[in-house]
């Protein structure tokens, strides 16, 4: 288990980043939790779709996105990785639109290395192994990371993907983050491997176990992996132990299957607090400079909110023209009819 930070803040190795690097990390991943929490709000009050919070998660996508270099690599979400998404350049603004179920939110800036979220499970990885090949043959530099969740390894998906990337060696790295649930379903339930990192080893290339709660252990084991497939070794699966506080989306209710005690004992490391504790510890920031982020952080979402308000609704015929490079016969007649009917 890579590890860096103990569960009160304290370092256990040194430092793999600046204490500038380590406070910017922590920023993002409160404008990550913060964005989840007003976003379960919202949906409560009827004005989003069911969502998928990443609340107490946020230390695993946010560390992961901070050892790639986004003018070349590329991140590949599931649909819990949007604090990590934040770092990597997805814009707030469309992180709402998303959740709001405009169709604009899925089309990736073009300046940005992104594939749009993910909600069949495990379904990015075989495009994100695609990905990865393909930068390979051009003989381009980026790698890719490809976020999921423990869920995801009991797919095919996962299984196809992990062995053409072993196969190939392309620049891929799989981040499992292993948040002790698929739903309501235990890792237990799942498989009976010792740790869903070994599973790496029948595809040929290493799988690592690192604290998903601790910025600087995904922070490291991701860069290190980012070496190895930029140096053409080939991919990496890491499965980063966390736990997930929020629900499993806005249609669950984990007090039904999750024990209280298990629950509580996750909350005391929850990776905000233990970088709190880390950063004002080390001088970095004091508890007033915490609260002038915490309200910073709200303004941003505040601002991003309105102006993801002002977005005009789409054309219902903006649908009919997204799905094929030249629109079918089939998808044509469905739209002509829908045109004669006035409803464009």
């Amino acid at each position: 288990m890579v590890r860096y930070l103990d569960q009160d803040g304290e370092l256990l190795d040194d430092q793999p980043m600046s204490d500038e690097l380590a406070l910017e990390g922590y920023r993002v991943m409160l404008r990550g939790r913060r964005f989840d929490e007003r976003c379960v709000s919202l949906q409560r009050q009827g004005r989003m779709v069911t969502l998928a919070p990443g609340i107490g998660q946020e230390a695993a996508t946010v560390g992961a996105a901070m050892a790639l270099d986004p003018k070349t690599d590329w991140f590949v979400p599931q649909y819990r990785e949007l604090a990590g998404q934040l770092w990597h350049g997805y814009p707030l603004r469309l992180a709402f639109l998303w959740h709001v179920g405009h169709p604009i939110a899925f089309q990736v800036p073009d300046d940005l290395k992104m594939l749009p979220f993910q909600a069949a499970i495990a379904g990015q990885l075989p495009q994100a192994v695609g990905l990865a090949w393909g930068l390979r043959l051009k003989h381009d530099p980026g790698v890719v990371l490809a976020v999921f969740g423990d869920g995801g390894t009991s797919q095919g998906d996962f299984h196809e993907a992990l062995n053409l990337a072993g196969v190939m060696k392309a620049p891929v790295m799989f981040l499992c983050q292993n948040n002790g649930w698929a739903i309501s379903t235990t890792v237990e339930h799942q498989t009976a491997s010792a740790s869903l990192a070994q599973k790496a080893l029948a595809y040929g290339f290493p799988g690592v176990q690192c604290d998903g709660n601790d910025l600087f252990a995904v922070y490291a084991t991701v860069r290190d992996a980012v070496a190895r497939a930029r140096a053409g070794e080939g991919p990496t699966l890491i499965e980063a132990m966390t736990y997930r506080l929020g629900l499993h989306t806005t249609a669950d209710d984990p007090t039904r299957y999750e024990p209280r005690e298990m629950h509580e004992m996750w909350v005391d490391r929850d990776p905000l607090r233990r970088m709190q504790i880390h950063l004002v510890s080390r001088g970095v920031v004091d508890r007033s400079g915490l609260e002038r982020i915490e309200d910073e952080v709200k303004e941003e979402l505040r601002v991003a909110w309105d102006e993801a308000q002002k977005e005009p609704a789409p054309d219902p015929a903006y649908y009919f023209g997204r799905a094929y490079a030249s629109t079918s016969q089939r998808l044509g007649s469905q739209l002509s009819r829908f045109e004669r009917k006035g409803l464009g």
